[in-house]
């Protein structure tokens, strides 16, 4: 397996390789294997390669496993069931990157090794939409937490099928934060997207019931729901979903559509950069900064006109690159700062919306001038 060299901060092509383990056969299911992302897979020395300007993922991402795959049907995803016809469940793409599968014991013994180089900083098990998920998803959790308790462990659940005892037995058996991947930010997107519109089994009210129980159980601070912009909601919309969660007490996970091969949405277009840095900065000042959406104004279409912030202080946080990191679950050192920085799991390295470092004096002027866009558009 190759080491990741030090001149890899300079820009150059991304580049991912698939071992021969990672053909699938109906054996490899959870609990007994898991997959992975790429970047955790070549972090763990797993998988030979190299990421652009970024030698790790600080998050190891797992995904939950089985031959016969998940049982929703979300437009917008690599994993959804209307894809049965196209290719081997487990040899999707989701979120842009294969995910390598795995024994799980090699990799507990991986971790325990120190394969990483003490780079992860938390462990993320992502639930699916099926029957054996939500019992196998605790029996990793147990073994994670007897061979490494000192790494904190997040979990992206499946409210479908999950019931306020499953959120309570999670945190005993040691989960620290339980996200919702809400995704949608208004109800008719997310039942055009993934409800009965789409033959999915997710229902709004009950994808809302989780992330209060979560809040509930897990406490300020340690519950989160992940939001897709780009679907075609307005920037006011999905800002004001920020906020009601900031507001329980939780924290925003966001993500910038990018059409996924082989999904419904394959032909629709990534979010324009004008929009998503503007939510990025909102979201931002609304989960870290003290902001508010009920400071901020909107034009007729929804778009941010002003952030209802001092500009001093609004030209300080633009400048440090924050709000343009990728957002998600918190690390050891900064809690503004995201350690699941999912390496361009939501953009190209050409396009970079999601940024899985931080952004340098040319990374800055490129967001400045993406942050333009509509300004320049109207003169």
């Amino acid at each position: 397996m190759s080491a990741v060299p030090e001149h890899l901060n300079t820009p150059q092509p991304v580049t991912f390789y698939r071992p021969d383990y990672n053909i699938k056969t109906p054996e490899m299911r959870s609990p007994e294997y898991i997959q992975m992302s790429t970047a955790a897979a070549i972090t763990l020395g797993l998988v030979p390669g190299v990421m652009h300007r970024t030698a790790c993922t600080h998050c190891l991402n797992l995904l939950m496993t089985y031959p016969e795959g998940c049982r929703a049907n979300c437009t917008y995803c690599g994993l959804a069931r209307h894809r049965e016809e196209a290719r081997d469940y487990a040899d999707r793409n989701f979120i842009r990157v294969d995910w390598p599968t795995v024994r799980v014991d090699e990799m507990l013994e991986k971790v325990v090794a120190g394969y990483d180089k003490g780079q992860f900083e938390r462990m993320c098990i992502s639930m699916i939409t099926h029957p054996n998920s939500d019992h196998d998803t605790r029996v990793i959790l147990k073994r994670w937490m007897e061979v490494a308790p000192h790494i904190p462990v997040s979990i992206l659940s499946n409210p479908t099928t999950m019931t306020r005892e499953d959120l309570v037995e999670l945190k005993e058996l040691g989960a620290d934060i339980f996200t919702v991947a809400l995704d949608a930010v208004t109800p008719e997107i997310f039942e055009r997207t993934r409800g009965k519109t789409v033959q999915s089994p997710h229902r709004w009210e009950k994808y809302w019931q989780a992330i209060e129980w979560a809040a509930e159980i897990y406490g300020p601070e340690k519950f989160g729901a992940h939001l897709i912009c780009g679907m075609g909601e307005t920037e006011q919309e999905i800002l004001e979903v920020c906020q009601k969660i900031k507001d329980m007490g939780g924290h925003n996970h966001m993500f910038a559509f990018f059409p996924e091969k082989g999904s419904m949405m394959d032909d629709w277009d990534a979010v324009p950069q004008d929009q998503w840095r503007r939510v990025q900065l909102g979201r931002f000042l609304i989960d870290y900064a003290g902001g508010n959406v009920r400071d901020m104004r909107f034009d007729e279409y929804g778009r941010v006109e002003d952030f209802g912030y001092p500009q001093t202080e609004l030209e300080d946080i633009i400048s440090s690159g924050k709000p343009f990191q990728t957002s998600g679950c918190p690390g050891k050192d900064d809690e503004e700062v995201s350690a699941c920085n999912r390496p361009y799991g939501d953009s190209s390295p050409s396009d970079i919306r999601s940024f899985p470092f931080a952004l340098n004096k040319q990374d800055m002027e490129i967001v400045r001038r993406q942050m333009k866009l509509q300004e320049l558009a109207c003169e």
